[in-house]
């Protein structure tokens, strides 16, 4: 087995609306659903535990988002204003990206961090986990 920079990444969290969630993510950010499950609620996917999942991300990148609910046992998402996923699009964020994210469900913020407010635009998704855009690149950040 080999860990390297090419092995996958799965940012896992909690979800109280998939839905909402997915707005905020496939159509405010433009990510892919790389997989969707409905959990053992008749989809017949063993996989999923019972859970509710909707992995969004690009489909050629090494990492992608689950989003996860189970609504015989709901777990409620606890992020503070640090758990953040930062993006680096080495350039301006777009107006209307951010616009795009806001009308679907997303909440601008400012950040306690002034590096973020200095270096990019932090946006609130529907379950208080942060997306920061930043207009920084990698390899400067």
């Amino acid at each position: 087995m080999t860990i390297n920079h090419r092995s996958h990444i799965r940012i896992a969290r909690p979800s109280t609306d998939l839905a909402a969630a997915e707005r905020f993510w496939v159509e405010g950010l433009g990510l892919s659903v790389v997989w969707r499950s409905s959990g053992d609620h008749g989809s017949g996917d063993p996989g999923s535990g019972g859970h509710d999942l909707l992995m969004a991300g690009w489909p050629d990148a090494d990492w992608h988002l689950e989003l996860v609910h189970d609504p015989a046992h709901p777990v409620i998402p606890r992020p503070t204003e640090e758990d953040l996923l930062v993006v680096y699009l080495d350039g301006p964020v777009p107006d209307e990206v951010v616009a795009r994210l806001e009308q679907h469900g997303g909440k601008r913020v400012v950040s306690p961090n002034p590096y973020w407010n200095e270096w990019g635009v932090t946006i609130e998704d529907p379950d208080g986990y942060r997306l920061v855009l930043s207009t920084r690149s990698w390899s400067n950040a």
